[in-house]
């Protein structure tokens, strides 16, 4: 059974720095895409940045480009999410996921098929 459990959320002024991380266990993630995505109050769920199997791929929506980084440790599992410069826009539930299908590249979350339950960020002005 997959499970990815997130961490790292919080409160923070704007302009302050927060990582996350997701701890995956129950397969091999190293041929999968992983990502991060989020939801605000009222909003629809968006990709924040997703990365490849082998690192060498990432996306960034344009809202977070140059503030945040998307980084995986295949050997752990894990996939972080380095946030940088934030908003309060930028408040939100984080979301890890992941992809069923190997090998397949997307940056759409209506893609991925395994969810972690959140950790919220919050962004106060």
């Amino acid at each position: 059974q997959v499970q990815l459990v997130e961490s790292g959320g919080g409160l923070v002024q704007a302009g302050g720095s927060l990582r996350l991380s997701c701890a995956a266990s129950g397969r091999a993630f190293s041929n999968y895409v992983m990502g991060w995505f989020r939801q605000a109050p009222g909003k629809e769920r968006e990709s924040v940045a997703t990365i490849s199997w082998s690192g060498r791929t990432t996306y960034y929506t344009d809202s977070v480009k140059g503030r945040f980084t998307i980084s995986r440790d295949n050997a752990k599992n894990t996939v972080s999410l380095q946030m940088n410069s934030l908003k309060p826009e930028d408040t939100a539930v984080y979301y890890c996921a992941t992809d069923r299908t190997p090998l397949h590249w997307t940056s759409n979350y209506r893609d991925m098929d395994y969810w972690g339950k959140g950790t919220l960020v919050t962004v106060s002005s």
